[in-house]
């Protein structure tokens, strides 16, 4: 079963990358029919009919940088760094969960390009090689130092997240911050020098203490806070007794294929007024949310 789209991904930007290396075509394209993204800091401002507002290069402030996001109908796309970067936990937020169910999909895959990258900028404004300032290059897919000319590119973190099974049940697990009742995928970033198969069997390891084997890559989805890439994975445990990090997890519990069921047909703000719901299922923006119905779906 192939996943549909998930929320931040298929937005209708042209990233035309032919533009970014070129400074008269980009120059070209910031003219009256250019369009700026309109943000409050971070978050969108949204519309009255629920779509991203727009407005024009003359919206930005005089020494605003701007980033490239790419073209929409032929029309020059924009988004002006703000003064600062994100501070905590976005998806804790609710303002940003609210903007999630309210933007169209291309919208909001649109908005997650831009988040993540102006938010790289306004954490990068110095080089991490000798500490000068960096200046906005390449239509803002790059900084370059004004000291030592090293180079700095948006950066992209992959995270795991994945589903385990053990004789026709699934692990799910919760966090602390997580709302009552609602449980998960497990998910860990990948370290460097792994493989995705590697982080996946290391992760449920050091949360749960399980074991796991055959490894299957199922989908992946962006995810701009700040700014990563879920890759969603399947695997098999082998045996059920749990060791849990409790730094990690709050709980961690197998939940059987009726179990699932009942939750999904639910849905998050069902299961939780229903005490007979044994949880509360991931929401559908999230990629935990499509692992579960690919899973319910595969047999």
């Amino acid at each position: 079963m192939k996943l549909p789209i998930v929320a931040f991904a298929g937005s209708p930007l042209d990233r035309a990358d032919h533009i970014r290396a070129d400074p008269a075509a980009l120059a070209g394209l910031m003219d009256w029919r250019a369009r700026l993204l309109k943000l409050d800091g971070l978050m969108p401002v949204i519309g009255d009919m629920g779509e991203l507002g727009w407005g024009t290069l003359a919206d930005a402030a005089e020494d605003a940088e701007l980033v490239f996001l790419g073209l929409i109908e032929g029309k020059g796309c924009f988004a002006a760094v703000p003064s600062e970067g994100a501070s905590g936990p976005a998806y804790a937020n609710p303002a940003i969960w609210q903007a999630m169910q309210l933007l169209a999909p291309g919208d909001l895959a649109t908005y997650g390009v831009a988040r993540a990258l102006v938010n790289w900028h306004a954490r990068h404004r110095f080089c991490a090689r000798c500490g000068a300032g960096t200046r906005l290059t390449k239509g803002g897919w790059q900084r370059d130092c004004s000291a030592c000319d090293a180079q700095h590119f948006p950066r992209t973190d992959p995270v795991t997240i994945m589903l385990v099974e053990h004789s026709g049940r699934l692990l799910l697990g919760r966090q602390p911050r997580f709302p009552p009742k609602a449980f998960s995928a497990l998910a860990g970033f990948v370290e460097p020098g792994e493989t995705i198969e590697e982080a996946v069997a290391r992760e449920v390891f050091e949360e749960a203490g399980v074991r796991v084997r055959d490894v299957e890559y199922v989908s992946t989805q962006p995810w701009p806070f700040p700014s990563q890439l879920m890759i969603g994975c399947y695997s098999v445990a082998e045996d059920d007794a749990l060791t849990i990090d409790t730094t990690e997890l709050e709980e961690a519990r197998w939940f059987s294929r009726e179990d699932i069921l009942s939750a999904m047909a639910a849905g998050r703000d069902g299961a939780m007024m229903d005490e007979l719901i044994p949880f509360a299922p991931p929401p559908p923006v999230a990629i935990a949310h499509h692992l579960l119905k690919w899973w319910l779906a595969k047999d």
